[in-house]
């Protein structure tokens, strides 16, 4: 009996693969929820904010959603374990670009945060968030047999820290989050309780020095404003020139819009009572104009993206995509709780956007490549689980 031939089938290419991998439909709706609610929270609040150019600001954040979302799409389709290899380069990078902000940004509010170009201002303070986490993550992967040692995670802490210490001066929020996310991925590796509450108390301290200690010393390690917009919220005043100011404004404009909102008559907003209500407290705007129901409805979407980020987490094809992951998960939930927090008075003011609801280029364009790396991590998870069950069934 003569052997069967064996016909070789065609094998697709690396390209028709990377364009065929799945994306995460949750994560898609998520983002263009948020998008499309973006979007019609700036045509209400900002119409009068440019006069005779009344979409001004709707038009410029859906640009920065078009640019930030083909970002997304192209970094998805890379394989991000690839990213281990080049760590440190990210690293220096990210360095090399908060300080170039210091040498050509452009002053705004006494403080240079921004390197103007002609499209928008990019602020590497927030783009570098997500490099950061992917930095920690390879570090803590190449320290996988020594994560019981404490060094580790004071090694880990302190490579977030340098960068963060530099943005601080620049972009007080951006430094925070950049603590945060390190702390998120110490998390999900799983770090010692004692090694994260001995990280904790350590910042802890620091903040306390900033504030209290070193100013009554005479030394300024913050800027007067910064220090006012941190400790204001522990003493709300009607006073105008008060910090706290914003801080009520607020509260009277989610307080007013009830349960369904007031509509075209949310006059905190249109009479400019409410300041920065494009950015810092843009999740105000949303309350004044469809009250608990709109504001319920931006947090849910919100919950999906995070669990949607924690489900990756569980399914990620090893351990760098899984703390990856966690880390934008944390700085996700840890940007949404601090905005939210201050715009309800719970919270100091430091400056942290409402991710993609807020105006802003670098911070949606950030954002959305955070997105695009989930989505890299669920498709290859997803590629890598159909593979081995063809190889099984064979």
């Amino acid at each position: 009996m003569s052997a069967r031939p064996v016909i070789a089938q065609p094998q697709a290419s690396p390209r028709a693969i990377s364009l065929a991998l799945p994306f995460d439909p949750f994560l898609v709706i998520g983002v263009f929820g948020i998008a499309i609610a973006s979007l019609m929270t700036l045509k209400g609040a900002t119409a009068q904010d440019v006069p005779g150019s009344p979409n001004y600001y709707v038009l410029r954040q859906a640009m920065f959603f078009a640019i930030g979302t083909l970002a997304a799409i192209l970094v998805s389709r890379v394989d991000y374990s690839r990213l281990r290899e080049i760590k440190y380069a990210l690293y220096a990078g990210l360095v090399l670009a908060i300080l170039s902000v210091y040498f050509l940004g452009a002053d705004t509010r006494g403080s240079r945060r921004a390197i103007p170009t002609p499209i928008f201002e990019i602020q590497f303070s927030e783009l570098g968030k997500v490099i950061l986490i992917v930095v920690v993550a390879a570090f803590l992967v190449e320290r996988a047999r020594y994560l019981r040692d404490g060094n580790t995670a004071w090694r880990a802490m302190i490579l977030a820290g340098v960068p963060a210490a530099l943005v601080i001066s620049q972009d007080l929020g951006s430094g925070i989050v950049y603590i945060a996310s390190a702390f998120a991925v110490l998390f999900v590796v799983g770090t010692p309780g004692r090694q994260l509450w001995g990280l904790f108390a350590a910042f802890a301290t620091v903040c306390v020095l900033a504030l209290a200690v070193a100013p009554a010393a005479g030394v300024n390690v913050l800027k007067d404003y910064q220090r006012d917009r941190l400790t204001s919220f522990l003493h709300p005043s009607s006073d105008p020139a008060d910090p706290g100011y914003q801080q009520n404004q607020s509260k009277i404009a989610i307080g007013s819009g009830g349960k369904t909102g007031r509509g075209e008559n949310a006059t905190q907003t249109k009479l400019n009572y409410l300041p920065e209500h494009h950015t810092d407290f843009v999740f105000a705007v949303v309350g004044e104009r469809w009250g608990f129901v709109g504001a319920g409805l931006v947090l849910s979407l919100y919950a999906l993206l995070i669990w949607r980020g924690l489900r990756i987490l569980t399914i990620s094809k090893n351990l760098f995509g899984a703390l990856i992951a966690g880390g934008i998960v944390g700085m996700l939930f840890f940007e949404v709780v601090v905005n939210v927090g201050m715009n309800v008075g719970l919270m100091p003011i430091t400056g942290i956007p409402l991710p993609m609801l807020s105006y802003g280029g670098s911070s949606v364009i950030s954002t959305l490549l955070a997105i695009g790396l989930l989505q890299a991590i669920y498709s290859q998870a997803r590629s890598a689980t159909a593979s081995n069950s063809r190889t099984l069934n064979f």
